[in-house]
């Protein structure tokens, strides 16, 4: 870049420093955290319709009828917010206080996806403490989407998981005797079109191959 492109780059930015391109930056991110915690609100109300069964008050015989049919919200949806409120209000309470919000950058605030996960998270047997910990630390002090927060978890999922030696060797011994019904199935076909083995053996051969067969199943 030359100089001169280098001054009138720096004369825009002048030019757009002012206040009110500060008033935007200011409103967009605090448009950004109510965006980011709006779903609260909605959840909670959510949350205690569920708890108290009020749509059967109003004439709902369940959560998901009075959800999808006075809200519009699909039953998976509806359970999802549900789920994920009472998981903040047992787990992480202080994310419902005012201070928890004011006190942070908008880009460090938890998507409510990403809460979702974490959620999950807690539940896996595979999941160490120190793995949940790591993960929540990436939720709410760093702000990590859910989509990265779910590629962290399935490889630790995957990293933790523990592989049976007994059913390692049962998967082998399947996978082996699968092999080897497709080749008495090739073998047998081939016999029988070319007449290679008497009708006798290709009876025998077929109790054998039903006998394998109810080994696998």
């Amino acid at each position: 870049m030359s100089v001169i492109d280098q001054e009138e780059k720096i004369s825009k930015l002048k030019k757009l420093d002012n206040p009110t391109s500060k008033e935007l930056r200011e409103r967009a991110q605090e448009g950004a955290k109510d965006f980011k915690t709006a779903w609260l609100s909605f959840a909670q109300s959510l949350f205690a319709i569920h708890r108290d069964k009020l749509y059967e008050y109003w004439g709902y015989e369940k959560f998901d009828h009075y959800a999808e049919r006075e809200l519009g919200f699909k039953k998976s949806m509806a359970l999802k917010l549900v789920k994920t409120y009472c998981f903040v209000e047992q787990q992480e309470p202080q994310y419902l206080q005012d201070s928890f919000v004011d006190e942070r950058d908008a880009s460090a605030l938890p998507e409510m996806d990403a809460i979702h996960v974490l959620r999950l998270a807690k539940g896996k047997k595979e999941i160490t403490r120190q793995d949940y910990s790591e993960l929540r630390r990436q939720v709410f002090d760093k702000g990590r989407s859910a989509g990265l927060v779910r590629q962290d978890l399935v490889v630790l999922m995957k990293e933790r998981k523990k592989v049976d030696p007994d059913e390692e060797r049962e998967r082998r011994n399947t996978a082996a005797v699968r092999k080897l019904l497709n080749a008495i199935r090739s073998f047998k076909k081939d016999a029988e079109s070319l007449k290679l083995i008497k009708a006798d053996l290709v009876k025998k051969a077929e109790e054998l191959f039903r006998e394998l067969e109810a080994e696998i199943e």
